[in-house]
């Protein structure tokens, strides 16, 4: 089963984004957004960024 992304707002009124595995773990969250748009935006660069990201130890 593939991931998702679910969209909603948050008791302040700002629109989030998590990313949940097959399983249904949540394994990112997103900033608070003061829009839809923005949130989706942010969707997108996930989608975009995260396939080729750098995996750096600390």
């Amino acid at each position: 089963m593939a991931g998702k992304f679910e969209l909603y707002t948050d008791k302040a009124g700002e629109y989030r984004f998590r990313l949940k595995a097959g399983n249904g773990e949540t394994i990112a969250v997103s900033e608070g957004y003061s829009s839809k748009s923005s949130a989706l935006n942010g969707i997108d660069s996930v989608r975009r960024n995260a396939a080729d990201a750098e995996v750096v130890e600390v």
